[in-house]
């Protein structure tokens, strides 16, 4: 392993470290949060004290997750410079430069202010996510194959990897949702629960995200069919990963147009979404290393 690769692969699983660390600060901070109540006075104990005890466990959390994202973001720009290419060649590379957009993008709204609410369940897919791929998806650094040798490659990965990202902060969103209608139908939230935005504003969240994402993974699949024309002779083949990119596509696309012409809020348009995350990783992790085809660059 060459020092740089050396380097990248010791920042990655750095990461996984201070990822688990932030998590179970997040963890302590949920915890911490039941013994408050939704308006804010505790169970037992002085107000301002438990308040403290949680924002403290919230602040080490955050500053726990940018320590963890910078080696990730370091490891990801480390790697791209032992291949001496895009770091974008296979499951391992895409996993983690996906994770690393994630990250970025949740502290960019956590330090200004928004989406401070989503340090638990973002730690837990950057925790999960890092360490599925330091520990099974990772190969040594190598050339790419012949057919990734394209502008397309990066064109196509870039959009696939920042759509991917935001689905996965829309998915988060939904299952907070579900959760937070979840305990409200068996009587006031409590906790950290409480202190969640209102479910109307979790909704409107994951619709946002996603009518963004939904452009992207648009052009991600158009980028590709040019590439594959470039590659194979053919803009569409019914490969399993064209095919199951085909079924993430309607399936967001059923969400976004249940909403604009039935009116779909709620907990059917959440399930829809949480449908869209499933598809999405199942057409990355579940084609990629169990159906052969085309799009086999797991390399594992």
């Amino acid at each position: 392993m060459t020092g740089l690769a050396y380097y990248s692969s010791l920042a990655m699983v750095t990461s996984v470290v201070v990822y688990l660390l932030a998590f179970a600060a997040h963890g302590a901070e949920w915890a911490a949060a039941r013994r408050v109540d939704a308006a804010g006075a505790p169970e037992t104990g002085a107000p301002d004290a438990a308040d403290a005890r949680v924002a403290s466990f919230g602040r080490v959390g955050l500053a726990l997750t940018t320590v963890a994202v910078a080696l990730h973001v370091g490891g990801v720009v480390l790697r791209g410079l032992a291949a001496g290419r895009a770091p974008w060649g296979n499951m391992y590379e895409f996993v983690t430069t996906t994770l690393a957009i994630v990250g970025v993008g949740y502290l960019a709204a956590a330090l200004s202010g928004r989406l401070r609410w989503l340090g638990l369940p973002v730690t837990w897919l950057l925790l999960m996510g890092q360490g599925l791929a330091v520990t099974v998806l990772y190969v040594a650094v190598s050339p790419l194959v012949p057919a990734l040798h394209s502008v397309w490659f990066v064109i196509h990965i870039i959009a696939a990897a920042t759509s991917g990202a935001m689905f996965n902060v829309g998915g988060l969103a939904s299952v907070l949702y579900l959760v937070k209608t979840r305990a409200e139908r068996r009587g006031t939230p409590r906790g950290y629960l409480a202190r969640l935005p209102e479910p109307v504003a979790l909704d409107r969240i994951a619709y946002r995200v996603t009518a963004f994402a939904f452009p992207l993974w648009t052009f991600t699949i158009a980028a590709g069919s040019i590439w594959a024309e470039f590659a194979w002779g053919r803009y569409w083949g019914w490969d399993p990963k064209e095919t199951w990119s085909l079924v993430t596509w309607v399936v967001y696309a059923a969400y976004l147009h249940a909403r604009a012409t039935q009116g779909w809020k709620g907990r059917k348009a959440a399930w829809l979404g949480v449908l869209g995350v499933v598809a999405f990783w199942w057409n990355f992790v579940g084609i990629n290393l169990l159906v052969a085809g085309l799009h086999s660059y797991a390399g594992i």
